[in-house]
């Protein structure tokens, strides 16, 4: 296990009409002008902004809203958002919503006490420093909730890129699981989907003697495979939604990933399917990640054949690893599939004759030098056979 620092301060309000409470939490963490950030319509037409802006009234708190986001959040609304806040004087941001909203509205945070262009924050310059930011989440997904980090896409090329920082860790969040009842089942397999992807991309790992971590992880995606099925058959189960909630956020505060080092290679060729497609991103990484994994698995065939006994029920070949490895891969796609995850480059609605365009933004896009890195270092000829590997 390598040395490590690890701070988590988020205060979480967990359970049934806890939205109801955001106001006494936004005067408690300091906030007294409020950006209320929001998605689509669904917010409104469930009453849902109504009960948070109460809840701001009642605390005499003030606020401005500001709704749009769409998934894969774009840089345009985030510069509105800025603009939105200087003019205003807000000194709070409270995303109420999914991840592409809490994304959206710690770039926002960032952006509005920096002098610079808040995309310098995505092309590799750390967040020191950000207005606070507290949420009510709808998705159980990203894991924003919990997490210091935020993708945003610039629509200037389409990159879509990642940034991070304590200080855009949320003070508080708010998770009521019956919030996320009335999700369209794709919605929530591809939160299912991408909560296990952040698990899978820290299992992924050089570092030997990570045991704890990495039973941590094991046990939640034991958890996504018990919960998932009885969650798209009963959309109401809310103990269900419950479980997958609350593994969402702890799959990515980075509980999972101390002390290990991490892969983020498959997120990494997913965002450009869903920067180009504006595809969900839990459905490009139903299809990325097997892809990804038959193609890496041979760097450490040991480790997907552990995963593959230890969460899929494989038996273990000691005499050919790379059958068990390959059993619980499969697994893993299988059950992705069952839950209605695409499983290729049709479903997703991706062309194959795209590829060069997505390897060339991939690896060259933004500055980069022609390769990305994790678990296993990836140069253009290998990104280009994974994603045929998907068509």
């Amino acid at each position: 296990m390598e040395n490590f620092t690890f701070y988590s301060p988020t205060f979480f309000v967990f359970g049934k009409d806890t939205e109801t409470q955001a106001g006494e939490y936004v005067k408690q963490f300091g906030g007294t002008k409020v950006l209320i950030h929001y998605g689509g319509q669904s917010a409104k037409k469930s009453g849902l902004l109504d009960r948070v802006e109460d809840s701001l009234k009642k605390e005499g708190i003030e606020y401005v809203t500001l709704g749009g986001v769409k998934p894969n959040p774009r840089s345009g609304l985030v510069y509105e958002g800025i603009e939105l806040c200087r003019k205003e004087g807000v000194d709070f941001i409270l995303a109420v919503g999914g991840g592409s909203v809490i994304d959206s509205s710690k770039a926002i945070a960032a952006g509005t006490i920096y002098d610079g262009d808040f995309w310098d924050f995505y092309s590799g310059k750390p967040i020191e420093k950000a207005l606070p930011v507290g949420t009510v989440l709808t998705i159980a997904a990203a894991g924003s909730e919990g997490s210091p980090d935020s993708v945003i896409t610039k629509e200037e090329g389409m990159f879509k890129r990642g940034a991070s920082g304590n200080a855009i860790r949320p003070r508080f969040s708010i998770l009521n699981p019956a919030l996320t009842e009335t999700l369209p089942p794709h919605q929530t397999a591809a939160g299912i989907t991408d909560i296990m992807a952040h698990l899978y991309e820290r299992y992924l790992t050089n570092t030997k003697e990570v045991e704890v971590t990495d039973r941590l992880i094991e046990a939640l995606l034991l958890t996504m495979k018990h919960e998932g099925p009885r969650v798209i058959a009963d959309p109401h189960n809310y103990e269900a939604r419950a479980n997958i909630m609350w593994a969402g956020m702890v799959a990515h505060n980075n509980t999972c990933g101390v002390g290990r080092s991490q892969d983020w290679n498959s997120h990494n060729i997913e965002h450009e399917l869903s920067a180009l497609y504006d595809c969900a991103h839990g459905a490009g990484l139903a299809v990325t990640m097997p892809a990804v994994f038959k193609y890496v698995m041979n760097h450490d065939v040991m480790r997907f054949a552990k995963v593959a006994v230890r969460v899929w029920g494989c038996q273990m070949d000691f005499d050919h690893p790379e059958v068990t490895a390959l059993e619980g891969i499969e697994a893993f796609r299988s059950f992705l599939i069952s839950l209605g995850m695409p499983k290729n480059f049709e479903e997703l609605g991706a062309k194959e004759e795209d590829i060069p365009k997505l390897v060339e933004v991939l690896c060259r896009g933004d500055g980069r030098d022609g390769t990305i890195s994790g678990f296993v270092t990836l140069n253009e000829e290998d990104c280009t056979k994974i994603y045929q590997m998907m068509v």
